[in-house]
């Protein structure tokens, strides 16, 4: 899928929540639902710099492609990378640079 498909996605599935906290609640699942990041990669070059959680984030370049791996302390921040790493992981460099996040403002995040 293309980064504009998979927003569109995202767009399509946080309709149906009426209220901030039903969006809150599918963040949360979100967040528990990603995979956790291999422990090798817990390090401090791959920390987020100036979040106040600790979060990590790790690319590699396949075929291509560059794919994200993310973790967090925080459920409701991992579900929120967890939807940024949905939308431009498994994409090529040039369209992850070019790419247009109207998503998120969408969404209300």
């Amino acid at each position: 899928m293309t980064i504009q498909e998979i927003q569109e996605e995202i767009i399509n599935e946080f309709k149906i929540f009426n209220n901030w906290m039903d969006k809150y609640n599918y963040l949360i699942k979100l967040g528990k639902d990603s995979p956790p990041i291999d422990s090798k990669y817990k390090t401090e070059d791959n920390l987020i710099k100036g979040c106040q959680v600790k979060t990590w984030f790790h690319s590699t370049f396949k075929d291509g492609k560059v794919f994200y791996d993310i973790d967090s302390n925080s459920i409701t921040i991992k579900g929120i990378i967890a939807l940024l790493t949905r939308v431009l992981s498994g994409q090529k460099p040039e369209d992850i640079k070019n790419a247009d996040l109207y998503f998120i403002d969408i969404i209300g995040l």
